[in-house]
């Protein structure tokens, strides 16, 4: 699945969509991968001289991963809503993500219920753990952009 296909699931945009493709998929497991480079705008402060991927981001990348086993597994549910990220257990950082680096990342289903889940979602460059958690997800309507707030 390359970046437009991608685009196509998740409501992410340049310059916070993090995945650039997705290598497998299944109802079990999704693999994709973000090619970090050196102009992506977190670099200019994190840190200078010593440019490393801030964890957030690194959690954020594959939480999107993450999005789209959650898509694998819901199908049809998920026509009209988005997946949202409620919870990450037991987050580690083994490792820095430097420019150059491709953080692939593998989400395994743990459990749905409902229209909620949890993944084990482990990050790797050049085959060693860099990064790992238990994302915890459910699906939701997205707001309707053309509606306005109520008035009291």
């Amino acid at each position: 699945m390359d970046v437009m296909e991608i685009m196509k699931i998740l409501h992410h945009r340049y310059p916070f969509l993090m995945v650039d493709r997705i290598l497998e998929y299944s109802k079990e497991y999704v693999v994709g991968y973000k090619n970090v480079t050196i102009n992506e705008p977190f670099f200019q402060g994190h840190f200078p001289g010593d440019p490393v991927m801030p964890g957030v981001l690194t959690l954020e990348s594959m939480g999107q991963v993450a999005s789209i086993l959650a898509m694998a597994n819901l199908g049809d549910r998920l026509e009209g809503q988005v997946v949202f990220l409620t919870g990450v257990e037991k987050a580690r950082f083994r490792k820095p993500i430097r420019p150059g680096d491709r953080l692939v990342t593998k989400a395994e289903l743990v459990r749905v219920r409902g229209s909620a889940g949890k993944a084990k979602v482990t990050g790797y460059v050049d085959d060693v753990l860099v990064s790992e958690g238990l994302f915890s997800f459910v699906v939701a309507s997205t707001l309707d952009k053309n509606a306005s707030p109520e008035e009291d």
